[in-house]
């Protein structure tokens, strides 16, 4: 995992998140966090906020990730649907949001904090560092050595692993109860569709309450040991998405589009010469480069000027986009204009839609390489049949909760029903 902090990018090894998980469950053990408990995680994408996610799940807990963004009286009904006992969140923000709310809450008995900024003068009893819980948590491992182990081997596949809340079609939200077994298998689908590896570099931006962060950034993290980078701020976003050079990346259309709209823009900025060589090299890439990507067959003079556009035009694009390393890219969440599907793909992005909800761990659908049809979602993904018994099983572990378990409404795309290729 890597954090950028104060302009410097911080490590920690698969070793050090290990050991840092295992004194996070015990210091969480020790203020009385028990099997069944529900955890809130508040905040943006921190190395930290995703350990003590594994913590809560090695303790039997289910961590429940809620918005960063949401203002107080939004958090006040998930946490009361959840029962929330324990709560860690990012920083001095999200600490007043549950202050502001405390009263109403009665099952909150414990608030640790990530970021100290700011919490100097807060002297509820209730409140603590996470400094302070890493602490108590070692001094547990000294004195139970066995402790996490045993509790670890009381879990089962077929546990709730998290809970993630979708505002479904009407109503108020509803919380998705999703088993350790649904997203480990959503996650080893996916790793071997797109033959993920250990290698890969991810940048984890987007909330870490959304199912597509908990899949991208989280599952399947676990599963291959690729590297997690939390960036600075929103702010930072894209320098940051420049000097990690991800190999592996997930955005909405939206963020697509403001790219391309940034491109453009500067464009126009750009004298005679420039536009006029742009112009050309992408009036070649619409003509060939999705072809060239997907390895078809393209005439050797196409092929030639493709090149030359990838030295001049192509190619430092990308870089400036921050997606030089990309090998995999995908969209999802919205429909994505052919145009914009088109023009990253045409200067070598391989960009992908998938299409699900949160109840099946993000897809039900995705495009495999080589067969990219740009109105089409692609096929049905790995261990998904139509009306088949893998089908119904896959349902029965993705159960939709609202303190009782009970059916939602399935979250569907403003867009028309999207088109899978047989």
């Amino acid at each position: 995992m890597r954090e950028k902090d104060l302009g410097i990018w911080q490590s920690w090894s698969w070793r050090d998140v290990a050991e840092q998980v295992s004194a996070l469950a015990c210091g969480l053990a020790e203020l009385g966090f028990r099997r069944g408990d529900n955890l809130a995680i508040i905040g943006d994408n921190r190395p930290r906020l995703y350990m003590t996610m594994a913590a809560v799940q090695c303790l039997g807990g289910v961590p429940v990730p809620l918005y960063q963004d949401a203002v107080a009286y939004e958090m006040l009904f998930v946490m009361q649907d959840a029962g929330i006992r324990f709560a860690l969140v990012e920083d001095q923000e999200q600490v007043d949001k549950l202050l502001e709310i405390k009263a109403q809450l009665p099952l909150l008995e414990h608030v640790a904090y990530d970021d100290p900024r700011g919490m100097r003068h807060y002297n509820q009893p209730f409140i603590h560092d996470i400094e302070a819980l890493l602490a108590i948590g070692r001094i547990h491992i000294r004195n139970h050595p066995d402790f996490l182990g045993d509790e670890i081997a009381k879990g089962a596949a077929d546990d709730i692993g998290v809970m993630l809340y979708t505002s479904g079609t009407t109503g108020k939200p509803k919380g998705v109860c999703l088993t350790h077994n649904a997203f480990i298998s959503a996650a080893k689908g996916g790793v071997g569709f797109d033959r993920l590896t250990a290698d890969e570099d991810i940048l984890s931006y987007l909330p870490m309450a959304w199912v597509g962060d908990h899949l991208f950034s989280f599952a399947q993290a676990m599963v291959t040991g690729f590297t997690i980078n939390c960036p600075e701020s929103g702010e930072t976003v894209m320098t940051d998405l420049r000097e990690i050079g991800p190999t592996y990346y997930f955005a909405p259309p939206r963020v697509f589009e403001n790219l391309l709209t940034q491109v453009m823009i500067r464009m126009e900025d750009a004298s005679a010469i420039k536009q006029k060589l742009f112009h050309f090299c992408m009036k070649v890439a619409r003509r060939c480069g999705a072809d060239v990507l997907d390895g078809k067959p393209v005439p050797v003079a196409d092929r030639l000027l493709y090149q030359l556009g990838n030295l001049l035009i192509f190619g430092p694009l990308k870089n400036v986009l921050g997606m030089s390393r990309v090998r995999v890219a995908y969209t999802a969440g919205a429909a994505i204009g052919p145009d914009l599907f088109r023009f990253y793909r045409s200067i070598g992005i391989n960009l992908k839609q998938l299409y699900g909800q949160t109840e099946t761990c993000a897809y039900v659908c995705l495009q495999p390489d080589g067969e990219i049809k740009f109105d089409s979602v692609g096929k049905p993904a790995p261990g998904w049949k139509s009306r088949s018994p893998t089908t119904a099983r896959f349902w029965s572990k993705a159960r939709c909760c609202s303190r009782s378990i009970t059916s939602a409404p399935t979250r569907r795309p403003k867009q028309s029903t999207p088109k899978v290729i047989s």
